[in-house]
């Protein structure tokens, strides 16, 4: 019984589970078919909106074509109007060129004919004067031959007669004008020459030189004068030695006097003296060593005024071993004129005196600083000043004109250019001046410098000083290599030779110094 029931149960239910999936298939093929005839009607909706909405753009699209086509055909028209009217234009002128090319050769035609008319014309009057001339020609002969007989000359005699006197009479002439025109000349030249001159001269102001033997070094006290001159003068004769000047220490209150004809020297000892002064060290070895540091110092001011010189004349381009020699100048004289302020007085009148010249002022000026370089270099030479002054020029490359100006002043060589006499003229008148110049100052420079050459010439001799005036020669020879009885035979030698070769007033005294040396170092 239970089986059964139990297998009507399952048969029931699964009879009701059939019969519901039966039911579910229905509704869901009901559901489906809803939705698939809902989804049908919006795609057509959603095409029949796209249809219209892309019938509308196509229509705005036709609309904007349609548009741009008639711009760009007016831009066209409009363009192609343009073209039109500058061909027509242009075709216009190539007609209006090409009658006027037709009117100029008719012009041309008949301008040919015309020549041709007047070529056939002149060639009958060539030949109409071809002939005329051969009845000239037979004429003059027969005249010539007239003349001939009754002259008993032939035609080439005659023209040398006339020739003769036509020359004679033009040199009649000419000498008479060439006697006037050099006379009128001479008399402007002169007038001319002095008024260059004096203008050159008033433009131009220079101090009158001063020279002088001695400087002065003041101090504060007179208590430094036993510091400067030493236990037993040993201070005062090293710096003597070493400068070769004369350091006179006397009575005058708060002032030693330096005395040497060499203003470098002179000036090497007042500096030096300052510093050892100031330093308050002073003895024989910081004397030697200050004295060469200071004569470094010298040199080195010498190239710096040689420098400010050039510029302050506005001179580019010289060596430097020229404007060394012209800062030089500062420490010589020539004939008691300071020989650089009469260097750039000369360049100065000769740069004013080119300009009313109508010459080159830069090259003028030039020769003018350089005229005297040969006074100032520092080796012997037996060759005149501006001589030697032309072959240094020459050496550093200077121009031409400049070279033949600095060896002509003196006449020593020809004068080749027209600066040569200028910078004659200015030398002259710079060293005419009242008060420029002193004789007896130059030959006494130069006979201290002579005593000095001499006595260097002797062997073993290594400085040489002309001091007291020229009255003492003081000469330090090598103690290693000359003793003391050659030293005392060298002081006689010396004297003897100047003695015999040179001409001085009163005595002179030579000293010959022998100074022995022992240095050692502990370490």
């Amino acid at each position: 019984m239970s089986s059964s029931i139990i297998f009507i149960l399952l048969l029931s239910v699964i009879i009701a589970v059939g019969v519901g999936i039966m039911a579910g298939k229905y509704i869901f093929k009901k559901s489906f078919d809803h939705l698939e005839k809902e989804a049908t009607d919006k795609a057509a909706d959603i095409i029949r909106n796209a249809e219209a909405a892309a019938d509308n753009i196509k229509k705005d699209r036709i609309l904007e074509a349609k548009e741009k086509y008639l711009r760009l055909k007016g831009e066209f028209e409009e363009e192609a109007n343009k073209k039109r009217n500058i061909l027509q234009s242009n075709e216009q002128k190539l007609k209006q060129r090409e009658q006027n090319l037709n009117q100029t050769i008719e012009q041309n035609k008949k301008r040919e004919n015309e020549l041709e008319s007047l070529k056939n014309g002149l060639s009958q009057q060539l030949e109409v004067a071809s002939k005329k001339k051969e009845e000239a020609e037979k004429l003059l002969q027969q005249q010539v031959s007239q003349l001939e007989k009754i002259a008993n000359l032939t035609a080439d005699q005659a023209r040398e007669q006339l020739v003769d006197a036509l020359k004679a009479e033009a040199d009649t002439r000419a000498g008479s004008y060439v006697k006037s025109a050099m006379e009128e000349a001479r008399l402007t030249a002169t007038k001319e020459a002095k008024k260059i001159v004096i203008e050159t001269i008033q433009r131009t102001a220079a101090e009158h030189a001063i020279e002088n033997c001695v400087s002065v070094f003041n101090i504060e006290n007179d208590d430094i004068k036993g510091k400067i001159i030493g236990r037993e003068g040993r201070n005062i004769r090293a710096l003597e030695a070493a400068t070769g000047v004369e350091i006179i220490v006397d009575d005058t209150p708060e002032a030693i006097v330096i005395s040497g004809f060499d203003p470098v020297r002179r000036e090497i000892a007042r500096l030096s003296l300052h510093r050892l002064v100031q330093d308050g060290r002073i003895h024989p070895a910081r004397i030697e060593e200050v004295v060469a540091k200071t004569r470094k110092n010298i040199d080195d001011e010498i190239v710096e005024i040689g420098e400010r010189t050039v510029i302050d004349l506005g001179i580019h381009g010289l060596h430097p071993e020229l404007v060394k020699m012209i800062g030089r100048m500062r420490f010589r004289s020539s004939y008691g004129q300071n020989l650089l302020q009469h260097s750039r007085e000369v360049a100065k009148l000769c740069a004013t005196m080119a300009s009313e010249l109508g010459l080159n002022t830069k090259l003028a000026k030039r020769a003018g600083l350089l005229h005297d370089i040969g006074k100032v270099w520092p080796e012997e030479s037996d060759l005149p000043h501006a001589i030697l002054g032309m072959e240094l020029a020459k050496k550093y490359k200077e121009n031409h004109e400049v070279c033949n100006a600095i060896g002509a002043h003196h006449d020593e060589i020809e004068m080749t250019s027209m600066l040569s006499p200028i910078i004659q003229v200015c030398d002259a008148i710079s060293g005419s001046r009242p008060g420029a110049r002193r004789e007896m100052m130059e030959s006494y420079i130069q006979r201290l410098r002579d005593l000095e050459n001499m006595a260097m010439a002797f062997d073993g001799v290594e400085k040489c000083y002309a001091i007291q005036a020229g009255r003492e020669l003081r000469v330090i020879i090598d103690s290693e290599n000359v003793s003391d009885e050659k030293a005392g035979m060298l002081s006689f030698e010396i004297s003897q030779k100047i003695e015999k070769e040179m001409q001085y007033p009163g005595q002179i005294k030579i000293t010959v110094i022998r100074e022995m040396r022992s240095v050692a170092y502990a370490r």
